[in-house]
């Protein structure tokens, strides 16, 4: 199997960005790590802390950060983009003009662009329409950055379209406390670790609420079903639902402390208003921008994601989170396997 020669960067120095960086120097790669603040960058090459994102870390020697994007990737052989959803095309397109041919190009934001519904890895094959020099990947899965920084046992996907290509990223990337499976189902991957963060959200309301361990699992339950319909409708494998990044990170975002999209859901289910939450928060939930893109990706796909609606009319039109789980369970009655109906 060909090997990248593996000058690497990382664009985004949130607490993900900043994690895989951490990862990639700590099997001794050179890592360039792109960071957008000004004055985060200047810290982090003073104190080697990532202050803003990932305080309490010490990040690895081999880490050179940096305010120049195209520092970070001109004449890179493999590139992890890590930047928030909502600015992922505009950052996107200032990388364009630097991209290496031949460059592994692999995505590890979760989200759903709103204007196009395109998935990260769909506005890269738009911006890169005509040009066949760049492998997409997308990495994906149950994985706090704040575990994986600390050398917790983690495993996650990757995919590409080739099992070549998935290889040699994945042989990069893994070590012994950051296991990487392949995959070839880019847009299962994508879709599962964007929407589970909407269903997260449900679940924070309904444990805000005061409900228990019954509504929690019925709503990841129920939900990994919404998730498992529209990507599957979009093309997914429905077998990736049920691995890392489907089930796996479901679980893990809707149950787990450290999880910002479950924390943004509880403090709605108290009674808090969105801005009121939100402008208290450094790091982004991504799902309050994603629940946008799932109700209209439902309509245009002609799929019913009731769960991924009642959010999207909590956090949009300002309905009480009690009144979305009444007219949920209030819903008709159905069969549990669409396929035996």
């Amino acid at each position: 199997m060909e090997r990248l020669t593996q000058r690497i960067g990382v664009v985004g120095a949130g607490s993900w960005g900043t994690t895989l960086a951490q990862v990639l120097a700590d099997k001794g790669h050179p890592v360039d790590l792109w960071v957008f603040e000004e004055d985060l960058c200047e810290i982090i090459t003073e104190t080697m802390e990532n202050s803003f994102y990932l305080p309490g870390f010490r990040l690895n020697d081999n880490i050179r950060p940096s305010h120049d994007l195209e520092a970070v990737v001109r004449d890179h052989d493999l590139v992890l983009m890590v930047v928030p959803s909502h600015v992922y095309r505009r950052v996107a397109t200032q990388m364009l003009p630097f991209l290496k041919p031949s460059c592994h190009l692999v995505t590890a934001t979760k989200g759903i662009e709103n204007d196009t519904l395109l998935t990260m890895v769909g506005i890269w094959e738009e911006l890169l329409a005509g040009r066949n020099d760049i492998e997409l990947l997308c990495l994906s899965g149950p994985s706090f950055a704040r575990e994986v920084v600390q050398r917790i046992p983690t495993a996650i996907t990757l995919a590409a379209g080739t099992l070549e290509v998935a290889q040699r990223v994945q042989h990069i990337l893994s070590m012994d406390y950051f296991r990487v499976y392949t995959s070839l189902d880019k847009i299962g991957v994508e879709i599962a670790g964007a929407l589970k963060n909407v269903i997260a959200l449900a679940v924070g309301a309904c444990d805000g609420l005061g409900f228990g361990y019954n509504t929690r699992a019925a709503l990841i339950t129920r939900g990994l079903a919404e998730i498992t319909r529209v990507g599957v409708r979009m093309g997914a494998n429905p077998l990736t639902f049920s691995g890392l990044s489907g089930v796996g990170d479901l679980v893990l975002t809707c149950t787990g402390e450290l999880s910002r999209n479950r924390t943004v859901g509880f403090h709605l289910g108290q009674g808090k208003k969105l801005d009121e939450i939100l402008k208290d928060m450094r790091m982004v939930a991504e799902g309050v921008k994603t629940a946008k893109s799932a109700h209209f990706l439902a309509r245009k796909m002609e799929v019913e994601m009731p769960i991924c609606e009642q959010v999207y009319l909590a956090l949009y039109q300002d309905k009480d989170p009690t009144s979305a789980v009444r007219d949920l369970m209030q819903r008709d009655l159905k069969h549990e396997l669409e396929y035996a109906v």
